[in-house]
């Protein structure tokens, strides 16, 4: 079936990036027991500017992640670029097209804190001799609290626009600021800096990098600070990213060897909940900067899909459509359609 035995997949050096590129890895495997698969790592045009450090309120198109995947595909260097699907573009360079996007992890987001009890036991060893200026002021609150049983005047951190307009609508007695880096270097940004009480992550990430909540309702993992507390927070306070949660898998297009192969990486309900979703942020004009969020899901045989858009910032307007798998597109447009007429 295939010309060659050897195929390279792409990917970013994040620990996320590599964390799903070894699922999709292992899955081509299992497939393809004849064949030999090899990971090559890329660092991205997105990757160094983060490096570098970006400013306030700055943000990267998504496109600067995916662009050095996208060029080794076209030069035939790679034959699978492995994406978050919410950092891949809606419109695909030339000559390259989504050949699989792989079953949909939880798409919610995740309410991480510091747990008050924690705070206190470190004070009482007298722990607080190693702690760096300010540990001190460090404010932590009981496990199992979401959006709405925090106190006031809470100081939360993302660098996403999307959900700073929706957590600002919920809670506007809060106060909202940046953050940086990787899901680890979040956490401990988290842990250690007086400055921030909480932040904001995909529950998809943290699973990926085999984070854990507990029942007792902390966060565990190799890389997690202790005295982290977690909850999820549901789609009905909170829609997700466009794509969060799936793994797009890019290829090049007319290459029937490769599409073939990502027939059976793919997962059909994620596909066309993600062609809706990705329809919708088309017709927006939006990318994964811009306060606009959808959410579809397929439930007995029909898409559902919640969407949401911040505008300019000084407003929202939401809508809902439901409608059958063969028009997933059209479902986008239509809720862009009813969305825009709200703002």
């Amino acid at each position: 079936m295939f010309d060659t035995n050897n195929i390279i997949i792409a990917t970013r050096g994040s620990a996320l990036a590599l964390a799903q590129a070894n699922m999709i890895f292992d899955q081509c495997r299992k497939a393809f027991p004849k064949l030999t698969f090899e990971i090559k790592i890329m660092k991205t045009t997105g990757d160094k500017l983060q490096t570098q450090g970006v400013k306030p309120g700055q943000s990267l198109p998504k496109g600067l992640f995916t662009k050095e995947l996208e060029v080794a595909l076209v030069k035939q260097k790679a034959d699978l670029a492995v994406h978050s699907l919410k950092d891949l573009p809606t419109e695909l360079p030339p000559g390259l097209t989504l050949g699989a996007i792989t079953k949909r992890e939880d798409p919610r987001e995740v309410l991480v804190y510091r747990d008050r009890a924690f705070l206190e036991k470190a004070a009482a060893a007298d722990d607080v001799e190693e702690w760096s200026p300010g540990h001190s002021q460090r404010r932590g609150f009981d496990p199992g609290l979401g959006l709405h049983d925090l106190p006031g005047e809470l100081t939360v951190a993302t660098s996403s626009p999307r959900r700073k307009s929706q957590l600002l609508r919920l809670r506007p007695d809060w106060k909202v600021v940046e953050i940086r880096g990787n899901v680890p270097t979040r956490l401990e940004k988290l842990a250690n800096n007086a400055e921030i009480d909480a932040t904001i992550l995909a529950h998809a990430g943290l699973r990926r990098l085999n984070f854990e909540i507990g029942r007792d309702g902390f966060l565990r993992g190799d890389a997690v600070p202790d005295g982290l507390c977690a909850t999820v927070v549901e789609t009905a306070d909170m829609l997700p990213c466009v794509g969060q949660g799936a793994i797009g898998i890019e290829i090049r297009e007319n290459d029937e060897r490769l599409a073939k192969l990502c027939q059976r990486l793919n997962h059909f309900n994620t596909q066309v909940c993600a062609e809706a979703e990705r329809s919708f942020l088309s017709a927006m004009g939006g990318g994964c900067q811009s306060p606009v969020a959808a959410h579809a899901e397929v439930k007995n045989e029909t898409i559902h899909m919640p969407g949401i858009s911040f505008g300019d910032g000084t407003a929202f307007s939401e809508g809902k459509v439901s409608g059958g798998l063969n028009e997933a597109q059209a479902l986008g447009q239509a809720l862009a359609e009813q969305v825009k007429a709200g703002l």
